[in-house]
Formats: C-alpha cells, sequence, structure tokens
C-alpha cells in the first residue's frame, strides 16, 4: 500500500510544546514541593533545556549511599540510569532510578504515590531529590518482565498455555484498572514495561510518561513518598489499595468530557526529544511528549515549558509505537485512558501469537499496518475521525475486503478473538474498559486462569544484558521515520510539498 503525506512548511517549525495540568492529590508532600523545584528546572541541563542540573553519577550521593548499597549498573541511557542495590537496614534489593529528566521524574513520583498499595503497580518505596541534583526513585526489583516471557515462550516453540495467557492478562488488566479509576493514563503500555517478581506477580511499570486526568477515587493523605530532605522514611500505602466503586462507561465520559473543557490553558509538560521506535524511550526510559507534527519522528526538536500553546491540549507522540492508538499515529491531543486500552489489545494479542500485532517500521508504517487489517479509518468506523488533526493530511489507497483481527490472530478461538477486537478498534468509545473486561466470560471458562504461583517466570541472567527488564534504557535508536523507510519522492507543490511513501 502507498499512501501521500500532504503538509504545508509552517507545519514542520511548530515549536514543540505541550501542556501539564496542576496534579490531582495536590496537597500531597510531592506537589507542593513543585514550585520550589520548578525554578532550577530550566536552562541549565547540560544536554539540553528543560532538565535539571545532575550528578550523573548516584555514587557521589551521600544520602543515598548512606542508606544503599549500591550493586551494580543494570540499565543506562541518556535519561535515566538503573541500578540494583542493597538496602542497608533490612538487605531488601532494590533498584534505585537516577532519572536525569525533570519532568518524567515528577510525573511517575506522582503517579506512583497515588497508586501505593495497589498490588499490580510497582511499589516506590521513596525518593531522592534535592536542588541541582537528579531524582532518584527507589523501586522494588522485579527481575524479568512480560516481554521476557513472550521470548522465552517463543524459543521453546510450543506457546503460552491458555490458562496462564489468561492469569498474566487479568493481573495486567487488574493494574490497568487501578490507574484508571484513579484517572491516570500510563500511556507506553507494552510488555517490557510489565514487570514480574519471582513469585509471578505482574506489575506495571514506567510512570514517566502518565498523565492524570482527575481526582475521582483517591484521597490526599499525608501519607505519601517522602523525599530524602524530609525524612526519607518508607511510604505508607496510599488510595491505591482502597475499596472503590465500579466507574460506570457514562460517568467516565461525562468526567473526561468536564476535564477536557475545564483543563487550564497554562497547565503544560516540558518536552524532550526521544527515540521512537520498537522499545521505550529513554526519558525515565519512556517516551517524551512531542506536539503533533505530520513528521514529527522526522525532526530534532528541543523544548521549553514555556513556549507551549495555550490550548491546554495533552501531546499525540507518545507511547512506544507498536502499541500506540490510531487517534495519537493521527495527531490527536484530545485523547483518554482509551490509548491505553488499544495498548492492552496489542498485548494480549501478542500474548497469543507471540508476534507483535502491528510492528511498524515508522508512523506511516503504523498506520498503514492497522487499516490494512481493520480498514480504512472513515466516519463509518469512527465518527468524528474526520475531526482528528492529521485526517486530511495523511492518505492511503482504499483496502478492499480488509481481513480484520482473525487473520492476525489464527488458530485462537473466537473468544479470543472477540477479547482482542474489543480493545483494538478504531472508536475509542466502543473499546472496553479494564473493569468490564475483568468481568468477561472469557476468564471464566475453560482452561481457567491458573494460580499464580504455577505461572512459568523464566530467569534473567545477571547484569546488563538484553534479558534484563532494565535494558530499554540502552536503546539509542533512529528517530527518523524517513530513514526508516529509505528513499522517499518529495515534490514541491507551491506553497507546500508532498511526499510520497514507497
Amino acid at each position: 500500500m502507498k499512501s501521500s503525506l500532504h503538509c504545508l512548511y509552517p507545519s514542520i517549525f511548530i515549536p514543540v510544546s505541550a501542556f501539564h495540568r496542576p496534579f490531582a492529590g495536590g496537597n500531597s508532600l510531592f506537589s507542593r514541593q513543585y514550585d520550589h523545584l520548578h525554578r532550577f528546572s530550566l536552562d541549565h541541563h547540560p544536554r539540553g533545556s528543560g532538565m535539571s542540573v545532575v550528578s550523573w553519577s548516584i555514587h557521589t550521593r551521600s544520602e543515598i549511599i548512606a542508606k544503599y548499597q549500591i550493586l551494580e549498573r543494570v540499565g543506562a541511557g541518556a535519561y535515566a540510569d538503573v541500578y540494583r542495590g542493597r538496602r542497608l537496614s533490612d538487605d531488601l534489593i532494590v533498584a534505585l532510578k537516577e532519572i536525569h529528566d525533570y519532568q518524567s521524574a515528577f510525573r511517575e513520583i506522582d503517579a506512583l504515590q497515588i497508586l501505593q498499595g495497589s498490588p499490580n503497580v510497582v511499589v516506590l518505596h521513596e525518593y531522592f531529590w534535592r536542588e541541582d541534583e537528579d531524582a532518584v526513585l527507589v523501586l522494588e526489583y522485579l527481575r524479568t518482565d512480560l516481554a521476557t516471557v513472550i521470548d522465552d515462550a517463543k524459543k521453546k516453540k510450543n506457546g503460552l498455555p491458555v490458562g496462564e495467557i489468561k492469569r498474566w492478562m487479568m493481573q495486567i488488566l487488574c493494574g490497568v484498572d487501578s490507574c484508571h479509576r484513579n484517572m491516570i493514563v500510563h500511556r507506553d503500555l507494552k510488555p517490557g514495561n510489565l514487570l514480574i517478581g519471582d513469585d509471578g506477580i505482574l506489575k506495571l511499570a514506567d510512570f514517566g510518561q502518565a498523565r492524570i486526568l482527575g481526582e475521582p477515587g483517591f484521597d490526599t493523605s499525608e501519607e505519601n513518598p517522602q523525599a530524602y530532605e524530609h525524612d526519607g522514611s518508607s511510604l505508607q500505602a496510599g488510595s491505591g489499595n482502597q475499596e472503590q466503586g465500579t466507574v460506570l462507561r457514562e460517568e467516565y465520559f461525562r468526567v473526561l468530557d468536564e476535564l477536557k473543557t475545564k483543563r487550564s490553558a497554562d497547565d503544560i509538560d516540558k518536552d524532550t526529544n526521544i527515540p521512537d521506535g520498537n522499545t521505550s524511550c529513554l526519558a525515565t526510559c519512556t517516551t517524551s511528549d512531542i506536539d503533533d507534527d505530520p513528521l514529527k519522528s522526522s525532526f530534532t526538536y528541543e523544548a521549553r515549558e514555556d513556549e507551549g500553546e495555550e490550548s491546554g491540549c495533552l501531546t499525540s507522540c507518545v507511547g512506544t509505537r507498536w502499541f500506540r492508538a490510531p487517534e495519537l499515529l493521527y495527531g490527536s491531543t484530545n485523547y483518554g485512558l482509551e490509548i491505553d486500552l488499544w495498548s492492552l489489545g496489542c498485548i494480549f494479542a501478542e500474548l497469543f501469537t507471540l508476534e507483535p500485532l502491528f510492528p511498524g517500521t515508522a508512523d506511516i508504517d503504523q498506520l498503514s499496518r492497522i487499516i490494512n487489517v481493520l480498514g480504512n479509518l472513515d466516519e463509518k468506523a469512527w465518527p468524528g475521525c474526520s475531526k482528528l488533526p492529521d485526517y486530511g493530511i495523511i492518505s492511503f489507497s482504499k483496502v478492499e475486503n480488509p481481513p480484520g483481527l482473525e487473520a492476525c490472530l489464527p488458530n485462537r478461538s473466537l473468544d479470543e478473538v472477540s477479547l482482542v477486537k474489543k480493545l483494538v478498534c478504531y472508536d475509542p468509545a466502543k473499546r472496553a474498559t479494564a473493569t468490564e473486561l475483568l468481568h468477561d466470560k472469557y476468564f471464566n471458562e475453560e482452561p481457567l486462569p491458573v494460580p499464580v504461583s504455577e505461572l512459568h517466570v523464566p530467569l534473567n541472567r545477571k547484569g546488563e544484558d538484553e534479558n534484563s527488564p532494565w535494558h530499554d534504557y540502552n536503546y539509542m535508536g533512529s528517530d527518523s521515520d524517513l530513514e526508516d523507510f529509505g528513499p522517499v519522492n518529495i515534490t514541491k507543490t507551491g506553497t507546500g510539498f508532498s511526499i510520497q511513501f514507497p
């Protein structure tokens, strides 16, 4: 399939900006520190604007080495380093995540303190953050991830037993349900960000891109993660384990519409330019937020928090490409929790087939792969899609008789295909919520989900290697869609240009 992308010159030079809202739970200790930390977050970083001054060595932090023995570095990159460590007080093995990107650290701490106590979300024990230094998050150490489970099954060439698949799915859904009940959108769900302990417990991790869309479902108590300069104590369970009522679909969309209307004009995110592709990018070792530009993966941007358009919108370049919802690929900045649900569908399909559902090599190729399976995106498939920012810019040839998801899930049952279809659909409003799927009949039919204790958890080799769940921190790939495609035909068209992709 060939696709054409048409855009005017000004669209290339749109300033990068994104928008940050006041944190839900604004009475938390960390939220109250924001104004103090913000004043030194810009203009000082040696590798670009918008980042705090960094030591680039956790070994120089006396307040940390007084409490933790640094054992080894298990992941490294331009935006974060991760170390395996031992807490001196009780010999607990932990992960020390030194984040060189200010905004990613801010997001991750705030999201994790809200979700503290959720059984399927990684535990934040404490964090350290002082003026002119990186944030260091002390996280529970989980030595493998779902990507390793999938790779291990692929090597054995026998697939994953259905009972195990169901248990992995249910744990993922429980973690996502905790996030969405608290109106937290993760924005980078993928197998590599689903960490697994030796006991088989799966936990969502890497919240550096997470955004808090609203306040329902949690209280803002003082029992939140403590920065070292206050007391550095272990964390108390927050709202993540509270009993909460079911959030109805109608109520969710009502609240989301209100939030979109009320979003403040001066809410802004700091952007960073980091690689795109089938790996976690490296701000907290996830992706950056880059303002929507039809060629956003082909150009280098540097961003300042004070350069944002005053629209209060989110940003479209989030998540890892293979798991990115079509509304993001079409440049939407007005999305909600549904982007996580699309990612879930891609993850579930990969558990069934052990292969990525849509392994695009670039954003245009990603859209092409989706359209080749689901058919062309039009008003019939998703009413209102024509209003997406890039809908009129990116065009594809008509796909006759698209095969549908059944073709991507050969030899799977109708119920399994149906489960993926409930998530991988164009219209975000039609995607099943995590709560709904936890009650889906699929999980109550034979074979039943196995107990967590019976899950096969593959071992990782020690050290900084490709099997480590922290290995994504090493990725430094191409950020150019055009480079991925190779030669392209660029034709000047008077006021703009046309790019023809092979």
